[in-house]
């Protein structure tokens, strides 16, 4: 399997079709959190202020999945292909199998969790995610109080306890991991900042640093880091202004994928995990990519040998 290869890739080498993106649907709120089945070939996404989760799949419209819906927000498969959701409204992370649906976090401290925001399963089973304040927000959650006096990243281990691991963010949002598992990157709205951690073998996060500064201004308007994912060859995608910014694995900036609408998340799908779908805000997009996305231990689950996640 591909691994981080060292900053060997320049823009252009990315796109085989040119970096224009193409729109599949509108009409919708706010588009969040896209996931595609391994097996089933479709696609799940989030549209927050519609309370509903909706589904995609090649030649077909784009229906509704699940109203209400939580107000969820990021969403991902672990290795059973049971789907993790961050739900605003509720400020749970829950997992939901079948027609079955369970909490794997939603209190600490004793005090409700802000919102989860976005979510990540690490290949030993462990659950990470964010977790700001958007939420509690008109629109995209529901307005109330906050409980906690941090904002902050945290794990569910295998075992299913919640750990705290970094509670100084302004705003954390976006998360992904490294092709080797061996780092952990997380941007910073508020901040428009990208930091790199370290994972130790007990999962915790160490050696905080600066990745990537200055990703804007840190204007909602113009687009903030906000979903963020690695390919195969380790470069970073990351929303910001203009589109999806690309950074190569050594912090260098290779270009910007410009999407017409501000982009809240975007992830990997189709056949050979090189179509990168695109939500942006009232529509979704998709382009595609030479190199896959980092390959995931839900992705394995798919019909695809492991050499199509290869860069």
């Amino acid at each position: 399997m591909a691994h981080q290869d060292g900053n060997t890739h320049e823009f252009g080498d990315l796109f085989p079709k040119g970096p224009e993106v193409e729109r599949l649907a509108t009409g919708f709120l706010f588009t969040e959190g896209p996931i595609w089945h391994p097996l089933g070939q479709y696609l799940l996404f989030s549209d927050m202020p519609g309370d509903v989760r909706r589904r995609w799949a090649p030649g077909d419209e784009a229906r509704e999945a699940r109203r209400p819906s939580n107000k969820c927000n990021g969403m991902t498969y672990d290795a059973r292909l049971d789907l993790v959701v961050c739900e605003h409204a509720t400020s749970r992370v829950t997992v939901e199998s079948g027609d079955s649906s369970r909490v794997v976090a939603s209190h600490f401290d004793g005090k409700e969790l802000n919102s989860p925001n976005d979510v990540i399963c690490a290949a030993d089973g462990s659950i990470y995610f964010t977790d700001p304040v958007y939420g509690r927000m008109p629109g995209f959650g529901i307005e109330r109080d906050q409980e906690l006096d941090f904002q902050g990243v945290y794990r569910v281990d295998p075992a299913g306890d919640l750990h705290l691991e970094v509670a100084d963010f302004a705003a954390p949002n976006g998360l992904c991991l490294s092709p080797d598992g061996l780092h952990m990157y997380v941007n910073d709205s508020e901040r428009a900042l990208i930091r790199i951690f370290d994972i130790g073998a007990d999962g915790t996060l160490t050696n905080d640093r600066v990745f990537f500064p200055d990703i804007g201004s840190g204007d909602l308007a113009e687009g903030v880091p906000d979903g963020m994912k690695v390919d195969a060859g380790g470069n970073v995608y990351v929303t910001g202004p203009g589109g999806i910014w690309v950074i190569s694995p050594t912090a260098r900036y290779l270009g910007r994928i410009e999407v017409p609408e501000v982009v809240g998340n975007m992830n990997w799908g189709g056949h050979d995990w090189r179509t990168l779908f695109i939500c942006a805000s009232t529509s979704l997009y998709s382009i595609q990519t030479q190199i896959p996305g980092a390959a995931s231990p839900y992705m394995l689950a798919g019909n695809d040998s492991e050499e199509s996640l290869d860069g």
